[in-house]
């Protein structure tokens, strides 16, 4: 049993205000003891379509890497308090010399021995592969190395492997990566890879450890890019679920060991879509920090074709499964 400790949901100040009651987000939005952000969107407008972040804070400074599509690059943007961020700087841009990185996205960055480690998702003729790079100051970007750090080569990766989220565990001195696979337009499940250098990685025999649900209606077609957080004496999970290839929501799950039976959250899905709002159609891809006992969660909005970034907040640390 981890210890998930019950704690009430507090009001909310400053720019995460929570909603009241007449005006602001209605309470469908979200669940679980989340609630959007009135300054939602945070990211995107006339930058065109953001998508895809990670976020580390250094400091009292957010850093967030996030895929802008109009340039196919990932770009980085800062902030002090999570709403309000920086023109973007184009820190990792395509590629296509080496025939699978014409356009690139989809990044997850730690910081480990002293570097920032970035892997990333190439994409090139219908298909998509993971990259790894390195940096010492988050902004200039080496690749190592002109091969894939990942590719798909098991039949339910079908022609994609993107997505990826990776852990560096103290106990078995590897990188963990949690990754998607399957169709390019969105993936199918979510599987797991292991490496001791961070580019030459051993897939897991069971994969995919975490498939969607066919009895639950908003994720049975499909579960994809998530990010994993080690926390207490396990892990948690957040994902998208997808009712169909168009709508989608952001749920949580945990696990002991983040391989083995998932444990989704009875509230779930805990972001939906807002009518007629900026997030009306799909609402994906979270990353989640926890700052100063509580949780902040960007994640994608999508209206009809523009997508952009948006910000949610859970008061207090324990989740409550």
């Amino acid at each position: 049993m981890l210890p998930w400790l019950a704690v009430p949901l507090l009001a909310i100040a400053g720019p995460f205000a929570g909603p009241t009651r007449g005006q602001g987000t209605p309470p469908a939005e979200a669940a679980g003891g989340w609630a959007k952000s009135p300054g939602n969107p945070v990211l995107g407008g006339d930058l065109g379509t953001c998508f895809d972040v990670c976020l580390l804070k250094e400091g009292d400074t957010f850093r967030m890497w996030f895929s802008w599509r109009p340039r196919k690059s990932v770009a980085l943007v800062e902030s002090k308090d999570g709403v309000n961020w920086s023109a973007p700087t184009i820190v990792l841009g395509p590629n296509p010399e080496t025939g699978w990185e014409d356009d690139i996205n989809r990044p997850v960055v730690i910081k480990h021995e002293g570097l920032y480690r970035m892997w990333y998702t190439g994409q090139a003729r219908g298909k998509s592969w993971i990259g790894y790079a390195t940096s010492g100051d988050g902004k200039a970007w080496k690749r190592e190395g002109t091969r894939p750090a990942l590719s798909a080569d098991q039949p339910w990766e079908k022609v994609a492997v993107m997505c990826p989220h990776v852990l560096f565990d103290d106990r078995a001195g590897l990188y963990r990566m949690w990754y998607s696979g399957g169709e390019q337009h969105e993936p199918d499940a979510i599987g797991q890879a292991t490496s001791k250098d961070g580019l030459t990685w051993a897939k897991h025999e069971g994969n995919p450890v975490f498939r969607p649900d066919p009895g639950l209606a908003w994720e049975k077609n499909r579960v994809t890019a998530c990010q994993v957080i080690r926390r207490d004496e396990g892990y948690l999970m957040f994902y998208i679920g997808f009712r169909d290839v168009e709508h989608a929501q952001v749920g949580v799950a945990r696990s002991k060991d983040g391989l083995n039976e998932w444990k989704r959250h009875p509230a779930n899905p805990i972001l939906r879509p807002g009518a007629g709002r900026w997030d009306a159609d799909a609402v994906y891809k979270p990353f989640a920090i926890l700052d100063g006992g509580r949780w902040l969660l960007w994640y994608n909005g999508r209206r009809g074709g523009v997508e952009q970034i948006g910000l949610a907040i859970h008061e207090g640390e324990d989740l409550v499964f």
